[in-house]
């Protein structure tokens, strides 16, 4: 009898949640990084962001460097998000650091 699970190729499916994982985990961040540090704290997503990528060109494993590409990647759109949430921030749609000042 023929193993199913011997059969099936889970790759798609797991890189598929990390994928899902990532672009969860780094939403929250531009947030938070937004909330605590302001826009300027773009550098280090660009930092970030290029680090994973040059990584994943190094890892032999598929799966793990194409999460790695996918962070990177991720981290690198962060930059225009980080940017764009404070604007956000301005407009009401999310709480403003009471300890920052947010020209209008």
């Amino acid at each position: 009898m023929i193993n199913l699970f011997e059969t099936l190729n889970f790759t798609g499916i797991l890189v598929g949640l990390a994928t899902f994982l990532i672009i969860m985990i780094s939403r929250y961040s531009v947030i938070i990084c937004e909330y605590y540090f302001s826009k300027k704290f773009w550098i280090a997503f660009l930092i970030f962001g290029l680090l994973m990528i040059g990584i994943s060109l190094l890892t032999k494993n598929l799966i793990i460097s194409s999460v790695l590409s996918i962070l990177g990647y991720a981290y690198l759109w962060g930059i225009g998000e980080i940017i764009q949430q404070e604007e956000r921030v301005k407009n009401g749609w999310f709480p403003a650091n009471p300890r920052r000042r947010y020209d209008k």
